[in-house]
């Protein structure tokens, strides 16, 4: 953890604003290695996060969403570009005097210290007066719910309580942005969806600008102002977690965040405001414009199983027969068959079924509503 901080916290003022960003990327670049034996971990990588924002970094193992955060935390030495902090180059600025604290997976904290001392630590190394990190750390404990453990040690405490405790000591030094690299992905699932919760509020409760690390979709949806999905080092997509989520910009983001389909397509004229599509099981219509050059082969169809409709055999978009079910409690998927054996998934909550229970087999109509399907580059 980087110990380096300014200032108090302060009152979320909301994503966004005047001044200069919290951080601004400028064609930032990371390759390890030489020649033959180079890895490009980061290729240009550019964008910016605004003050006040949670924001975070979904990608897969191996996208270089670790090694942009380890950067912007000055870990890691950018092979080119600039990292700007509030509008200053901090590239050649070492870690420990950047003013940005890091949370880890496995949250690095010193076992024979208690958690009191764990939080002052930091706070002591900037030579604070003694009444300053007495109230800092009190203030700290209150925030992730932890007081009546203060003078415990991390041996004696669970995996989230260490994790609240890990956040408390990064948080004390009140950094101007705080990196945090998948702290939650050593919980359970209950408390993992419980945690998400608590560092959005404190995150607005603080003010300070989060910058999250995970390759959960459903966290970056459930948490995120703005997320950037990240692929071979390079950012995909930038946006809100409904826009990433309903209009993603192209075929590695839709099938990363979320479920989807995918259903080949050649685009053959428009109608009404919608593009025309010669698929498999026969022409549909989509909502929005052709590409341009229309026509081509890489174009493919895209639709969320939610947004896939089924109806009585006759009185849908396509004919299917249901290939397989997977039961998930609320909902169950439902793989169906569409022309030529085009396998489609679709979505349906459990409620709604009732006593219409699926079967493999059954015959189905399957609505595919055009404002519900979106062409992307195959």
């Amino acid at each position: 953890m980087t110990t380096a901080g300014a200032g108090a916290a302060r009152p979320r003022a909301g994503a966004g604003g005047a001044g200069p960003a919290a951080v601004a990327l400028r064609d930032v670049a990371k390759t390890y290695g030489r020649g033959a034996h180079a890895v490009e971990a980061l290729r240009g990588v550019s964008f910016e996060i605004r003050d006040n924002e949670f924001f975070t970094l979904l990608g897969p193992s191996g996208c270089g969403k670790t090694t942009l955060l380890r950067a912007i935390a000055g870990f890691e030495q950018a092979s080119a570009g600039a990292i700007l902090l509030f509008g200053a180059d901090i590239v050649d600025v070492p870690a420990h005097r950047r003013p940005v604290n890091t949370v880890f997976q496995h949250y690095a904290l010193f076992p024979h210290m208690t958690v009191a001392a764990n939080v002052a630590f930091g706070l002591r190394r900037l030579r604070r007066p003694e009444g300053e990190i007495a109230r800092q750390v009190a203030a700290m404990l209150a925030l992730v719910k932890m007081e009546a453990l203060a003078d415990r040690l991390p041996g004696q405490l669970s995996g989230g309580q260490k994790q609240r405790v890990a956040l408390a000591r990064a948080l004390a030094p009140a950094p101007k942005v705080l990196l945090l690299d998948e702290p939650l992905s050593a919980l359970d699932l209950k408390l993992r969806q419980a945690m998400r919760q608590e560092l959005k509020q404190i995150q607005a409760t603080t003010g300070i600008t989060f910058i999250f690390v995970t390759h959960d979709q459903e966290e970056a949806l459930s948490m995120s102002d703005r997320i950037a999905v990240m692929s071979e080092g390079r950012v995909q997509q930038i946006g809100p977690p409904a826009e990433i989520y309903e209009h993603p910009a192209n075929r590695f983001v839709a099938g990363f965040v979320g479920d989807a389909n995918f259903i080949p397509a050649t685009v053959v004229g428009e109608e009404g405001g919608r593009v025309r599509c010669r698929t498999p099981a026969g022409l549909v219509l989509a909502a929005g414009a052709a590409p341009s050059p229309p026509g081509g082969r890489g174009t493919v169809l895209f639709v969320r199983p939610e947004k896939v409709g089924l109806v009585p055999a006759g009185q849908g978009t396509v004919e299917g027969r249901v290939r397989g079910l997977q039961y998930l409690g609320d909902a169950v998927l439902i793989e169906i068959d569409i022309g030529e054996a085009l396998p489609l998934v679709a979505s349906e909550r459990m409620a709604r079924l009732g006593q219409a229970a699926r079967r493999p087999g059954d015959r189905l109509g399957v609505v595919l509503d055009p404002a519900a399907l979106q062409l992307l580059a195959g």
